[in-house]
């Protein structure tokens, strides 16, 4: 047993009350005991000052694609670096398992599009995360399954509703998941498979969730569709019963700028009914995800191989560009919504084209933006993400204001390399430093709380999010002065400054703001009530 006595802190508790001077004494893994000033202090084996600093919980990343993080030769150290001690993974409709003999190669021919190359030794969730277990965490997973995967497992990438029979069988593989310990189900509804999905689909596997589990979404659309997005997902939720999470709120395009207020009024009209709903957000004005998202959702149908064909098809070409220079609103057209100067190629197979933006990569090579699309995909074999440069500031700062508003990093998967957006290795630390201390739209003690207990009560973590007696040791230390991102987007592999320890699970893991090189993370599983 080691009894480390953690002193002169400034504590934000994370519960949302007003910081205070104090100590905390961890044994093992568990908070022991919380000594305010003045108070007398325990024995110990271990004393750490802390002297002018904030001592708060973990930062819990409510969104993250880290799902393969495990699997890299390298230890992901991008959230750990930020504070973040743990992950929600399995977002956006998007997780590793299950994947059945029949679709696999559809399932893993369509990762290749935001997950670099894994060795799949894995078919049921309960073995993708034996495997994860076995390779270890840097920081603790709480895992959800992703609709995308359930679908492709049972459908492939057909367009058309399940039969009774193929919803029974996603059902069957769900309830694997959760008795492996998932915490909920994720949607992806803009990205195929999901976008083929209708309403009564979604509602039969979210009904099927047990009661302290929760739905995520990443919904239909963000842009000219946002308000009837929210609205599906509201009427899931109502239809249900089950906590809903709506998955990096924002209105995207600049049409939609200012829109902000009125989706927030929509959301909290349904939480007045009893809809038991909240929402995250990343603190940029830039998205990101795979280049394919680009396509609408036709010209998805059948996966990777059937893609590449209509890309190499002049008729489809032809009514591809029609598509988007019609813009009907029917899909989340996003070359509409940020323009060809606004979609930037970040990471590629090949690592060419990274850091051009579409209407660039076009004009180097003599040819419209739209060819320009075709060739990278083409070239790439789909293998390609972008950032969209598509948002208000004046909407990030009205969503950061709303109580119910966590934060939620959607970083992509690690290990594809090119330039990430610089929120994989600046969302938390942008949060203290740019919207806390800079504008002021909440008070430290606040932004402490979006990013802790408020996560920890949504998502079930009942065992931290908090520092009090009893709970798990996952801690963070940083200079409330000199906590800052420095990622950017022409350099965003860059760390933050101002965090100089972090502890998870009761071991040090960051000290003097450098990774320790050992992997104190654990896989969270969903309390069974």
């Amino acid at each position: 047993m080691t009894r480390t006595l953690l002193t002169n802190a400034i504590i934000i508790d994370g519960s949302g009350g007003k910081k205070f001077k104090g100590s905390i004494l961890v044994t093992d893994a568990k908070i022991d005991k919380v000594i305010r000033e003045g108070e007398g202090l325990p024995s110990h084996d271990v004393l750490t000052d802390l002297r002018g600093l904030v001592l708060a919980p973990g930062f819990i990343d409510v969104h993250s694609h880290a799902d393969n993080a495990p699997f890299l030769s390298d230890a992901d150290t991008s959230k750990i670096l930020q504070g973040v001690t743990t992950e929600v993974i399995g977002n956006c409709g998007f997780s590793l398992a299950p994947r059945s003999s029949g679709s696999a190669e559809v399932f893993e021919k369509y990762s290749l599009r935001i997950f670099p190359e894994l060795d799949w030794r894995w078919e049921t969730f309960g073995e993708f995360l034996s495997a994860a277990d076995s390779a270890g965490y840097v920081t603790n997973i709480a895992p959800l399954i992703g609709h995308h995967s359930l679908r492709i497992a049972v459908m492939a990438m057909e367009n058309r509703a399940p039969s009774a029979e193929e919803i029974k069988l996603m059902l069957r593989f769900m309830d694997e998941a959760l008795d492996a310990g998932v915490f909920g189900m994720s949607t992806g509804l803009i990205y195929p498979p999901g976008v083929f999905a209708q309403h009564e689909e979604i509602s039969a596997l979210v009904r099927n969730l047990p009661d302290n589990a929760i739905y995520t979404t990443h919904m239909r659309g963000e842009g000219v569709q946002l308000f009837q997005s929210i609205a599906e997902a509201l009427r899931v939720g109502e239809e249900t019963g089950r906590r809903v999470q709506i998955s990096h709120l924002k209105a995207a395009g600049r049409p939609n700028w200012g829109r902000m207020n009125e989706a927030l009024e929509k959301i909290e009209a349904a939480r007045s009914r009893g809809v038991i709903v909240t929402q995250d957000i990343y603190p940029y004005t830039a998205g990101s995800t795979m280049l394919t998202a680009c396509l609408p959702p036709w010209f998805q149908e059948g996966g990777n191989d059937r893609v590449i064909e209509r890309l190499k098809d002049k008729k489809a070409l032809k009514d591809l560009s029609e598509e988007i220079e019609q813009s009907t609103g029917d899909w989340e057209n996003m070359i509409v919504g940020a323009g060809w100067n606004g979609i930037v190629v970040s990471s590629t197979g090949s690592h060419n084209y990274e850091s051009e933006s579409l209407e660039a990569i076009g004009k180097r090579l003599g040819i419209a933006p739209l060819d320009a699309l075709v060739k990278v995909l083409l070239a790439e074999e789909l293998r390609a993400s972008m950032i969209v440069h598509q948002m208000s500031e004046e909407d990030v700062v009205t969503a950061l204001q709303n109580p119910y508003t966590m934060i939620g990093s959607d970083g992509l998967p690690p290990g594809t390399g090119g330039r990430p957006h610089p929120r994989t290795y600046g969302t938390f630390p942008r949060i203290l430093a740019r919207y806390s201390r800079e504008l002021g739209v909440f008070g430290l003690e606040e932004a402490v709380r979006r990013m802790t207990s408020l996560p920890a009560s949504t998502f079930g973590l009942t065992d931290r999010g908090v520092i009090a007696v009893g709970k798990q040791a996952d801690l963070v230390c940083f200079d409330p002065e000199k906590i800052q991102d420095l990622a950017t987007f022409d350099d965003p592999v860059q760390t933050p400054q101002g965090i100089p320890w972090v502890m998870v699970n009761g071991s040090v893991t960051v000290q003097d703001g450098i990774f320790q090189g050992s992997k104190f993370g654990q896989r969270l599983t969903r309390k069974v009530t």
